[in-house]
């Protein structure tokens, strides 16, 4: 949106910025910090919370702030915000319960963690911008129904490949196409990589080796398209994607997608890996109108059915201010469900596992995720991998098989649990009232 920059520097000229608090200061975290300090005018990062407080304070370093005080109480945190000063903390709803904060950033890519963060965030009024699919692919709909009666907006964010895929889809939509799938190129897809493959790539780029190995592994790009789905009402075409190898330019794969088969779905979330340009997004939409499909053939995108538009990068932390801004200044978010899940991400075993193993988390050693629509994974009561960390299993899994709930001890206690069952029984109310209705 290119109003955006002259919004903020409305703001800076009246000396009114946008007081934004950071949840986590990983490596993406410090990507957003130094954004934020040194190149958005009329926004400023007033506290940035870490389990780690060294980890908060680095984020601040990097950006060139030097000038950081720690706080403990919310009394504490907001003085600081009065003041002008710079806070950092290692307890999260702080920044959920300050006054003086417009809007919160959740960069942790935690479900548990994350989820008590929003529910505090919501219950205090606050606007949150999530870098986090993993929770919004878990319990996003949820979510959205609280922010929605609190009155604030729960949106994913610009820069990641959903919210690019979004921004591109409502293009798309806005000049008269009908959009039939929202695609991902990646570079690399083995629901096998781990940890220990992904050592040395991680190394390089300053990154964590699960996070690198969730990207490589498919259960990132799963509940990134998963989000799409369920703010666009697609679906997908089979359980895991089509994921198509391909290694032409991505125009050209507008051949091999069934146009009618697009249709009848109302639309899908994919992925294709090796397509050029990577690594971007795509978005592959029909015209009805034959006058309008002369226009397209003549401005060279072709005779159709599908035409083919797309986004050569997303750029991550560069662009996730845009989202906050566009949520406080416009009421406008980039991508949030429509209502239920219409697509989830399911637990699916990356190695023979044991009767009585725990679970570790995703991009680890034990499991990847894959999309299946949610219709399905409630018949057949499926795990969603955002809940399967910390899982008991009560009998053996072989490698490659999608668990369901009868197959573990969920922990006890926890609260992504409890939103995940409100979830579907709310949802499933909703349908019996239309209905009826």
């Amino acid at each position: 949106m290119i109003i955006i920059d002259r919004a903020l520097q409305t703001r800076a000229a009246a000396g009114n910025p946008i007081k934004v608090g950071m949840i986590g200061a990983g490596f993406m975290g410090r990507g957003i910090a130094n954004q934020i300090v040194n190149s958005v005018p009329g926004m400023e990062l007033v506290a940035i919370s870490n389990r780690q407080i060294d980890a908060a304070k680095q984020a601040y370093s990097e950006a060139g702030i030097e000038d950081i005080q720690v706080v403990a109480t919310v009394s504490e945190l907001e003085d600081a915000i009065a003041n002008g000063k710079y806070a950092v903390t290692e307890d999260a709803k702080l920044l959920c319960r300050a006054e003086g904060i417009d809007a919160l950033i959740e960069v942790t890519g935690a479900v548990e963690f994350g989820a008590h963060i929003v529910m505090e965030a919501i219950a205090h009024c606050k606007h949150v911008i999530m870098m986090n699919a993993e929770l919004d692919g878990t319990i996003g709909p949820i979510l959205k129904v609280y922010a929605d009666k609190a009155g604030v907006i729960l949106s994913a964010c610009d820069g990641d490949q959903p919210g690019v895929q979004m921004n591109l889809y409502r293009f798309v939509k806005s000049i008269g196409l009908t959009p039939l799938l929202c695609g991902n190129i990646k570079g690399l897809q083995d629901p096998y990589r781990n940890p220990t493959t992904q050592e040395g790539f991680a190394k390089r780029w300053g990154q964590k080796p699960h996070m690198v190995a969730s990207f490589a592994d498919g259960t990132k790009i799963s509940f990134e398209q998963a989000i799409v789905a369920n703010a666009t009402g697609m679906k997908v075409a089979k359980r895991g994607m089509l994921g198509y190898d391909f290694n032409g330019y991505v125009d050209e794969m507008a051949h091999i997608y069934d146009v009618e088969q697009l249709k009848e779905l109302g639309g899908i979330v994919d992925y294709v890996v090796g397509a050029k340009p990577g690594p971007g997004v795509y978005v592959f939409a029909t015209h009805d109108d034959p006058k309008q499909q002369h226009y397209l053939n003549l401005y060279k995108l072709g005779e159709g059915p599908l035409y083919s538009f797309y986004t050569p990068y997303h750029l991550c932390h560069f662009e996730v201010p845009l989202s906050v801004a566009r949520a406080v200044l416009f009421g406008d978010a980039v991508m949030s469900p429509l209502a239920g899940s219409l697509v989830d991400v399911v637990t699916t075993a990356k190695i023979d596992l044991k009767a009585g193993e725990t679970l570790d988390g995703i991009g680890y050693y034990m499991t990847y995720g894959q999309c299946e629509n949610s219709p399905i994974v409630q018949q057949q009561n499926l795990l969603p991998i955002g809940l399967a960390e910390g899982c008991r299993l009560k009998r053996d899994i072989s490698k490659d098989q999608v668990l369901t709930y009868e197959d573990v001890e969920l922990p006890e206690g926890r609260l992504c649990d409890q939103l995940r069952t409100e979830q579907n029984t709310y949802f499933a109310s909703e349908k019996i009232l239309v209905a009826v209705g």
